[in-house]
């Protein structure tokens, strides 16, 4: 099988997440106590991934970048060069599929690392870059790169900075964003986030954008196995259960949602609204028939996940 990172001769390097891999685990290259409290900050990152669902390449994209950058103390240690890399991504992938969450564990593994001095973690949209006249744009923008400072930066929906063409203000954030990049090379990291085939696209659009972000993250939809992972664990977390009809009903409900939704499937934003959605349902109907016992309250039932008649939308 070939492996998920492709890593083509301009360095940049590919990562397809969710994949099934074969990597060893920490423990099994950090046999002693000794080596597990000298790399204590990857076993610390890695047991906050376990907690997802998924996003096994994250891990081992986390544990390449921790031994690169180890490998650089130690070369120094030894008088050898240890020069910096460029850390800018570009997350690709619909909603829900844990883009924003791996940029926030990015921003906190980079800090510890000494990658960057904060660590803080910044979100914005095009609404907090574009302004409404001349000059006002270049200057949001600015800004917001100050307020980065030390920090990871993290664009999502990066591709509507493109949406208007020459003439928008949005052209003016991106090379705002491009000249930042350079005179502030290593003092932020710069993710950029959406849809896959919108942000293709959109660096299609600057011939100068894709080799200044040297790693590429694609997040496809997770699994159907993964999603009823997902459903188990929000209950679970709510003290409530999925009962065996339920659990066939949803799998049939989620598997054919899916498929119809392909490119626009919402990943773990719709099971959350899933699981919120049948939770108000079955308080209907333990409510019409007087059921108030624990176990009726902690159940979900097929019925729960039937929303034909119901005036929200997932």
């Amino acid at each position: 099988m070939n492996h998920p990172t492709n890593v083509k001769k301009n360095a940049r390097i590919n990562v397809v997440l969710n994949q099934q891999t074969h990597q060893p685990a920490t423990d099994e290259w950090l046999q002693t106590d000794e080596e597990k409290q000298t790399h204590d900050i990857l076993i610390r990152f890695e047991d906050q991934l376990k907690q997802f669902v998924g996003l096994d390449e994250v891990k081992r994209l986390v544990k390449e970048i921790y031994a690169w950058l180890y490998m650089n103390q130690r070369r120094e240690q030894q008088g050898l060069k240890a020069n910096k890399q460029v850390l800018h991504m570009i997350f690709k992938g619909n909603p829900g599929t844990g883009k924003t969450t791996v940029a926030r564990i990015i921003a906190r593994f980079f800090h510890d690392m000494n990658v960057l001095s904060k660590g803080h973690f910044i979100e914005a949209e095009r609404a907090d870059l574009v302004g409404e006249y001349i000059g006002h744009t270049a200057q949001k923008t600015r800004d917001l790169i100050k307020q980065a400072s030390g920090g990871v930066l993290f664009v999502d929906e990066a591709y509507s900075l493109a949406r208007g063409g020459e003439k928008d203000f949005g052209k003016e954030a991106i090379d705002t964003l491009v000249k930042g990049m350079e005179d502030k090379l290593h003092d932020f990291v710069l993710i950029l986030a959406g849809y896959s085939k919108e942000m293709d696209h959109f660096l299609s659009l600057n011939p100068g954008l894709p080799s200044r972000f040297p790693i590429t993250m694609s997040f496809p939809n997770y699994t159907i196995q993964e999603l009823m992972e997902m459903i188990h664990t929000m209950a679970k977390d709510r003290d409530y259960q999925l009962s065996k009809d339920a659990e066939n009903a949803v799998r049939d409900h989620i598997k054919q949602y899916r498929n119809d939704h392909e490119a626009t499937f919402s990943n773990g934003r719709y099971i959350r609204n899933l699981i919120e959605r049948a939770i108000r349902q079955q308080a209907v109907r333990l409510m019409k028939f007087h059921q108030y016992e624990r176990q009726a309250l902690m159940t979900l039932v097929a019925e729960d996940f039937k929303f034909n008649e119901s005036h929200d939308k997932l």
